[in-house]
């Protein structure tokens, strides 16, 4: 995809209005929506490239919150600034609180009832679906050679054998990346010289 400026169009409630769109989408948390985020975010508004919504998710990954609110965060404060970002997040919420609200007074109703039990399973294997499709997504903009190729293994293997936190394994390739460019990347623009 080429890169594309934000819309000038892009007004303070069609950021709502979209990210509300996503929102609506929460079944199974942040990851879940990732792919939702990346078709309305970057295929369909074109505010983002899929290589700015991979670093978001890494941002927003490291950073308190959750993942789908950081990211429509920083993507509305690009849009838009201060009011964009406060409208991104807002509308990435606000279905959310509606939905809650509504089933905190008849949850317990159902919850013992079996078909609901079966529809929360069935809901469970579709946000897999949803989550295994938003790292083949990522994986196609975040690894491009030996090098990411290696950091990608390292951090899933300390990710998958250890309990080390993914604030920790992203501080580290942060500064092996820094380290990395300040060592091998100007030797390297060096030598072409």
């Amino acid at each position: 995809m080429n890169r594309k400026d934000p819309p000038a169009t892009a007004g303070l409630w069609e950021l709502f209005l979209s990210f509300a769109k996503v929102g609506v989408m929460t079944f199974g948390g942040g990851y879940a929506m990732l792919p939702i985020l990346q078709r309305e975010i970057v295929e369909t508004k074109h505010w983002a490239t899929d290589e700015d919504l991979a670093n978001y998710f890494a941002i927003g990954q490291c950073t308190p919150g959750v993942i789908a609110v950081n990211t429509a965060t920083f993507i509305g404060h690009k849009t838009r600034g201060i009011p964009g970002g406060i409208m991104a997040t807002l509308g990435v919420v606000f279905p959310s609180v509606v939905i809650i609200s509504l089933l905190a007074g008849v949850i317990r109703v159902f919850e013992d009832n079996p078909m609901v039990a079966k529809a929360f399973t069935g809901i469970r294997a579709c946000v897999c679906v949803l989550i295994l499709n938003a790292v083949c997504k990522l994986w196609k903009s975040a690894v491009k050679d030996r090098l990411t190729l290696g950091a990608f293994l390292l951090v899933l293997a300390v990710a998958l054998f250890t309990d080390v936190s993914p604030v920790v394994l992203v501080a580290a390739i942060l500064i092996f990346a820094v380290v990395y460019e300040l060592t091998v990347g100007r030797r390297g623009g060096k030598e072409a010289r």
